[in-house]
């Protein structure tokens, strides 16, 4: 196998930057406009979440940067640069060289993620000789190195495990064993304590936060949990109906919210302080991303604060120190 001769630059200022991107799906019911002009950008070791409700496309803007969306998919609009690669315009080849050992991705569900039929050291294996310039007596050993690193017990014997072998907090450490195995520069953890009981979801995220630190990772951390993003990122970007609405320090995210989405989120939040009767649900859904007549402001529908300038007129971003909001009438 051929390998191609392309390395990102690491010391690339931002590491990542995303402009302006749109994307749509064509489906048999319609055009589904999935993002709109998506903006963001995440420098070396920095650790930043992408939050949102449930459809909001936070899924959709890991995998175009993975350059794994669905064939379906078809952008329309702006720019993915990482490290200097534009990541839309890169040769199928150099994506190929680039996954896995630039950037990785720890899926949601690590269970339907993982190979089945293939014990898990062999899947690490397998990544080790695709992008780890280790030769093949080395890769075995350097995977049960990996699942000791992720803390599996034992890691020798689990080496040779399948999946289904394993608890579902084991497999997510494979996930982040398979993820890091090359040392990538941008990992990208989407929904990574989905399923799993609360005292494994801080041990997985400890671990993330700590292989990250070491390696000087940058991290973009996909959820829909405020409250876990709070504890591990610096700054959080807040996403709605394919639109981001905020992006500012953790901090001051919480401590004076811009946008009224922002603020219903973590009105319905909860916290160690929190009462239940205290907790208020976010009115209304999101909108249909078929409809052709999809308004400015995406999250209009919902808010106590509309105008018809909200509707029909571009969306203007305000700078607010080191963070932005999106929004005509930002609090």
């Amino acid at each position: 196998m051929s390998v191609v001769p392309f390395r990102i630059d690491r010391s690339a200022v931002p590491l990542l930057k995303i402009e302006e991107l749109s994307l749509e799906f064509r489906t048999r019911s319609g055009i589904v406009r999935a993002l709109d002009r998506v903006s963001f950008s995440l420098g070396r070791g920095e650790t930043m979440a992408l939050v949102g409700e449930s459809g909001s496309g936070k899924s959709v803007t890991a995998y175009a940067v993975m350059g794994i969306n669905d064939p379906a998919a078809r952008v329309t609009g702006g720019s993915i640069v990482f490290g200097g690669l534009d990541i839309l315009a890169a040769e199928p080849e150099v994506l190929d060289e680039v996954r896995g050992r630039e950037v990785a991705i720890i899926f949601q569900n690590p269970r339907t993620a993982l190979n089945p039929i293939r014990p898990v050291g062999r899947q690490i294996t397998d990544i080790l000789l695709r992008h780890g310039n280790v030769t093949a007596a080395q890769a075995p050993k350097r995977a049960v190195e990996m699942l000791a690193r992720v803390r599996i017990p034992d890691p020798q014997r689990r080496a040779q495990a399948y999946p289904f072998e394993l608890s579902g907090g084991m497999c997510q450490r494979v996930m982040i064993a398979l993820a890091l195995a090359c040392e990538p520069s941008l990992l990208i953890a989407d929904e990574p304590t989905t399923g799993l009981d609360i005292t494994t979801q801080a041990v997985i995220m400890d671990l993330i936060a700590e292989l990250a630190a070491e390696n000087s990772m940058a991290t973009l951390l996909i959820t829909h949990d405020l409250g876990l993003a709070s504890e591990y990122c610096g700054r959080i970007a807040v996403m709605h109906a394919g639109q981001i609405v905020e992006i500012a320090p953790t901090a001051r995210l919480f401590a004076q919210p811009r946008h009224p989405y922002t603020t219903k989120l973590i009105a319905a939040t909860p916290s160690d302080t929190t009462r239940l009767d205290a907790l208020a649900s976010v009115p209304g859904g999101l909108p249909d991303l078929r409809r052709s007549d999809l308004p400015a402001c995406r999250y209009s529908a919902r808010c106590e604060r509309r105008e018809e300038a909200c509707v029909v007129s571009p969306v203007p971003r305000h700078a607010f120190g080191e963070g932005l909001v999106a929004c005509r009438h930002p609090l």
